[in-house]
């Protein structure tokens, strides 16, 4: 039955809006009006732009109803009532009654309509492409062809929350850092543009010579001060340029093989980039998707355009009848880790599982990279801001130091 999203009035006059299910816009009008409710406005939910933002000219502008975290939570829901026994119908209707959020209630009574006229769960989720990804609707479908959409649910749900999981300890690892960064530069830049030049002036009035590194810093803090504001508007067109550039393949592809090579960074690049693929095509081989669309797949995952490249390339030998683990022992970017578990998955009859323990291998040793740089990075900075901080302490100190001993 066609849903339909509504706008009506009560008898206080107060609007209220919300969804329904009906043969027809007629049929949806007269029960609003059984319901004591005026109508103002009945669209099929598809095309009102509720659920899904998609659906009309300033929906890019919203965000999407399901972020990372919350399409893993849905996911992992109707995994646990599928597999309990209900109907996928059923697990909908009790997602979309549950739900707290209006858009999201929107969206899976917009799913929970199209499934109920007769299209399959992936086809109706390929409707809202804001919302789930090509990758998410082919496991879908695979699992709903094999009669296993419960297992398949929850293969991915597992792999949603383990993506963000280690995303999330990534972030974690590298925001100290970061803040410790912004901060240190912003107390330099205080310092120089502000308390050096107060300092420094006192002693303009003295007919003496002024340290080399007070001499130094005060140009510094003329430089700041005089061509900040030109100095940060230049940053910002380079930025916008290098960004308009990282949009163009070619250079894009050169940078991504340029970073990959980068030590430490590069290694930890490399680590993720491999996890991901290797946790993709896992589930996707494991769903039962043919393993040259599951290549297909898993390769548009990859961030990095070079490993992207050399995973599209092992796709070309493996259609040409070589086996997987030899097409990514070729490729030197991803590591020998993933060719060796595809190796003995092939020997064994066991890919999916395979791969899957290269993926569990690989996300443990990006994890340990990214805490072992995150603890080098800390006391670096440290060090740096406390050699910068101690640089601009002598400047101004070292004038007051020479006029003490000239006093004496």
């Amino acid at each position: 039955m066609p849903a339909f999203a509504f706008e009506a009035l009560d008898a206080q006059g107060q609007t209220r809006t919300g969804m329904l299910e009906a043969d027809n816009a007629k049929a949806a009008r007269s029960q609003l009006r059984a319901q004591a409710l005026v109508p103002l406005d009945v669209s099929p939910a598809a095309q009102s732009g509720a659920a899904d933002g998609s659906r009309n000219p300033g929906g890019w502008l919203q965000r999407p109803v399901f972020g990372s975290t919350g399409l893993a939570i849905w996911t992992r829901q109707v995994a646990g009532l599928v597999s309990s026994g209900l109907t996928l119908e059923r697990a909908l209707t009790a997602l979309s009654d549950e739900a707290d959020d209006e858009r999201q209630r929107h969206l899976v009574a917009v799913l929970r309509a199209e499934v109920n006229a007769g299209a399959s769960f992936a086809r109706a989720l390929a409707q809202h492409p804001r919302e789930f990804s090509d990758i998410y609707c082919a496991v879908i479908g695979a699992g709903e062809h094999s009669g296993k959409l419960g297992l398949v649910l929850e293969s991915l749900a597992d792999d949603l929350e383990e993506r963000q999981a280690l995303k999330a300890k990534l972030v974690g690892a590298a925001l100290y850092p970061a803040i410790v960064t912004v901060v240190a530069i912003a107390i330099v830049i205080f310092l120089v543009s502000y308390v050096v030049p107060q300092v420094a002036g006192v002693f303009a009035g003295s007919r003496r010579a002024l340290p080399f590194l007070t001499v130094a810093m005060l140009g510094i803090s003329s430089v700041v001060r005089n061509y900040g504001f030109w100095m940060l508007i230049a940053i910002v067109i380079g930025a916008v340029c290098a960004r308009l550039a990282y949009a163009k393949d070619e250079f894009r592809s050169k940078f991504d093989a340029f970073f990959l090579r980068l030590p430490m960074v590069g290694r930890l690049a490399r680590g993720y980039n491999a996890a991901r693929f290797a946790s993709t095509l896992a589930m996707l081989a494991g769903a039962g998707v043919p393993i040259l669309k599951a290549l297909q797949a898993a390769a548009e995952t990859l961030n990095n355009r070079a490993m992207r490249a050399d995973a599209l390339d092992a796709l070309v030998q493996v259609r040409e009848g070589a086996p997987l683990a030899s097409a990514l022992a070729q490729k030197k970017r991803f590591p020998g880790l993933l060719s060796m578990f595809a190796r003995l998955g092939e020997q064994t009859g066991q890919l999916p599982l395979m791969l899957q323990r290269a993926a569990v291998q690989l996300s443990a040793e990006v994890q340990r990279r990214a805490m072992a740089l995150a603890t080098l990075l800390e006391p670096l900075l440290i060090v740096a801001m406390g050699l910068v901080v101690m640089l601009i302490v002598l400047a101004v100190l070292l004038p007051i130091i020479q006029l003490n001993q000239f006093v004496k």
